[in-house]
């Protein structure tokens, strides 16, 4: 696991590192980034710890789903209660229009993934959202599932918003799901939006209507020419995220794989973000890094 190196030098002056230390993971090429304690939460009434999780995804999915499994388990030893890890995380969004390729992308829902990460979930007593391609049956989803800690799949979400396909895959295999839904947990109500679901004004308003205390955001975004170019990120994306989280009015987690080129064209830079309801980023984890970012809830308010 590419951990940076441990000369990686965080500016205080800067907005991003501002809050954020780093200390020795559990293995020496894993890396946790903690945000200063605070105060107990006003979501649930007591201070939470929440881990945004930022694994490579590669070609082999087995070694993908041992990555996002021990990487929750990390964040629960580290005291996080809820754990997110990013869209497509089991394969990577490698799909290409090609059914004969891309359904067997898809996991069931229960399904293998569900199955060991719901294990991590009772044993650690953790929360743990993950998004992935679903299959049910000769459909694909683009879907984000939230298992509780008694290893039942507490949500299942389906992006609704198209563009994790292309405009010519056939409508009859490739899927979008149609319905706005929240769960209640112990930090209160939590739901999913998914990559190009936060720009859909129509899709934010519904969601927002809900009155979600969490929202739970897994993305993989790339820039064409593969880089991971932290200052272009910071200048021109993050400030429109930002602004769309604030039009949810709702506390964000998001996180980002970092891709393979040997398995896409434009791979994934990743990433993790924690903003406030105000669409203040609070914490972060720099791009093109692995790792786990641990956040007390409470400062997202």
């Amino acid at each position: 696991m590419d951990s940076g190196g441990d000369d990686t030098a965080w500016d205080d002056r800067n907005p991003r590192d501002l809050g954020l230390r780093a200390w020795a993971g559990a293995r020496a090429n894993k890396r946790v980034w903690r945000s200063p304690l605070s105060a107990p939460s006003a979501l649930g009434g007591v201070a939470l710890k929440v881990a945004l999780l930022v694994p490579r995804v590669t070609a082999d999915r087995t070694a993908n789903l041992d990555r996002a499994e021990q990487m929750a388990a990390d964040a629960a030893t580290s005291g996080a209660e809820l754990v997110l890890l990013p869209e497509a995380v089991l394969t990577g969004l490698i799909n290409n229009d090609d059914p004969a390729h891309d359904l067997p992308l898809g996991q069931s829902v229960p399904g293998p993934a569900t199955e060991r990460l719901g294990a991590v979930a009772r044993l650690h007593s953790l929360w743990v959202g993950f998004g992935l391609l679903e299959r049910a049956g000769d459909y694909l989803y683009d879907s984000a599932v939230l298992i509780a800690p008694d290893c039942s799949v507490a949500l299942r979400y389906r992006r609704n918003q198209p563009q994790w396909h292309g405009i010519d895959a056939d409508a009859a295999i490739y899927r979008q799901g149609t319905s706005i839904e929240v769960t209640r947990t112990p930090i209160g109500n939590v739901g999913f939006l998914i990559c190009g679901d936060l720009f859909d004004d129509a899709l934010v308003a519904r969601f927002r209507a809900f009155g979600p205390d969490l929202l739970l955001f897994p993305f993989a975004r790339c820039f064409p020419d593969g880089s991971a170019d932290q200052a272009r990120w910071d200048a021109e994306e993050m400030p429109e995220y930002a602004r769309q989280v604030a039009s949810v009015g709702a506390p964000t987690l998001m996180t980002n794989y970092v891709g393979d080129p040997d398995i896409e064209e434009c791979p994934s830079f990743g990433g993790a973000f924690a903003v406030s309801a105000r669409g203040e980023v609070v914490a972060s984890l720099p791009l093109g890094v692995e790792g786990i970012l641990l956040v007390d809830l409470d400062r997202l308010v």
